[in-house]
């Protein structure tokens, strides 16, 4: 099983979406959108861009625990994971998000 996007709307009326891994886990999770439009433009975003490991910033939680952030081309936040409890987890998560981002599916969640 490949990775996958799904996109949903949230209560408040905005789109959201989340990478998951073929495991099932959430590897990275977007803003949120204004449009459902605007949600699918993110994700053709993350697919072109998790295949450059420059686009990869690796910050710290107030915990000190690590996690990270995709960037677009123009230094724009496009999707963040989770925190991590260590820097291989986090090196790992990277590397799942360049594995499954470019060939994953878009399921639209009801």
């Amino acid at each position: 099983m490949a990775g996958k996007f799904e996109l949903k709307q949230l209560k408040n009326e905005q789109y959201l979406f989340n990478l998951k891994a073929s495991n099932g886990q959430i590897i990275l999770t977007s803003e949120q959108y204004k449009s459902k439009s605007g949600a699918v433009n993110g994700i053709e975003s993350v697919r072109k861009n998790a295949v450059n490991e420059s686009r990869f910033e690796v910050l710290e939680s107030k915990n000190g625990e690590p996690y990270f952030v995709l960037k677009a081309g123009n230094g724009e936040v496009i999707g963040r994971s989770e925190i991590y409890s260590s820097d291989a987890a986090c090196k790992n998560g990277i590397q799942s998000v360049m594995k499954n981002a470019p060939d994953a599916e878009l399921v639209e969640l009801s």
